[in-house]
């Protein structure tokens, strides 16, 4: 179901320094997501949205907050967006608040990084061509996988794997910078080291430049709740496999993490790929962070 409500703010400041992304504020257009990936953490209690699978929802006045808190801020930085739900659902075709957002954020000088795992993010090249004239204007895609078949089962709603690699040469064809997010890696499932070359050689060969990765998942309340269910009913035995190797545990680092991070970096360096990102701003004492 698709419902609408009215945001109190729109903006957050990033605490910190972002070595992941680059990041100086984050954003959420909308709450829920259509891809409805087994494995997300937004599902978990602490961020209160207890129909995640069910609702989506819009927030109708979040462009019009956005340009009054951009209005606000002392520094221009870079905003990311795809933390807590993909920007580029299907949704976004029809209401076009990411879409709206780029034009403000252009408009204001600061600059975007996007995660999504969707080719939809092509539409608005231009719009991110503008920023990027002035500013960062980067775009992740979220690939763990080169397998379309195990996409759909771990990503049933989002786009093929194969689709996420056109986009990254096309994105980097038209001078935006592409990135991949190799996050989550999940254990026993994608943790095996042709799996993580094959992609990093991939989107090198598509232009990427910089790959992020995570070589494991968290698990929390819901969220554990759920993954475990959807193991149970599409890889049935390995939710044993968890369960003895990470208990009630929050981080799951893969067993092979340590192994799969050296190969990584060795063969990053070899390619001259950037595995972290240095941020644009420093943490401001003069400008508090906001939370909502």
């Amino acid at each position: 179901m698709i419902r609408q409500i009215l945001a109190k703010n729109v903006l957050s400041r990033v605490a910190g320094v972002d070595t992941y992304f680059g990041l100086d504020y984050g954003m959420n257009l909308y709450r829920g997501c259509q891809h409805h990936c087994i494995y997300c953490d937004s599902r978990s209690k602490c961020y209160g949205n207890d129909r995640f699978d069910d609702d989506v929802l819009v927030k109708t006045n979040a462009v019009d907050l956005l340009a009054k808190e951009l209005r606000a801020k002392r520094r221009k930085g870079v905003v990311g967006t795809g933390s807590m739900n993909d920007p580029y659902m299907p949704l976004e075709e029809r209401v076009g608040l990411t879409r709206a957002a780029l034009e403000v954020l252009a408009g204001y000088g600061f600059g975007v990084h996007v995660v999504t795992k969707s080719d939809l993010v092509l539409r608005d090249i231009p719009l991110l061509q503008r920023i990027a004239r002035t500013s960062t204007a980067a775009v992740s895609l979220t690939l763990t996988t080169l397998d379309d078949e195990l996409a759909r089962r771990i990503e049933p709603g989002a786009p093929p794997a194969s689709s996420r690699l056109r986009a990254l040469a096309e994105l980097s064809a038209a001078g935006i910078e592409a990135r991949v997010a190799l996050m989550p890696v999940l254990p026993f499932l994608e943790d095996a080291w042709d799996n993580v070359s094959a992609i990093v050689r991939e989107a090198h060969r598509r232009g990427v430049r910089t790959v992020i990765p995570w070589f494991g998942m968290s698990l929390r309340d819901r969220q554990r709740t759920y993954y475990y269910r959807k193991l149970d009913e599409l890889f049935p035995g390995l939710r044993e496999q968890y369960e003895k190797a990470y208990g009630n545990g929050y981080m799951c680092p893969s067993p092979r993490a340590a192994a799969l991070r050296a190969s990584f970096e060795t063969m990053c360096t070899h390619l001259g790929v950037r595995t972290s990102v240095r941020p644009r701003l420093a943490p401001s004492a003069e400008e508090p962070e906001l939370f909502g």
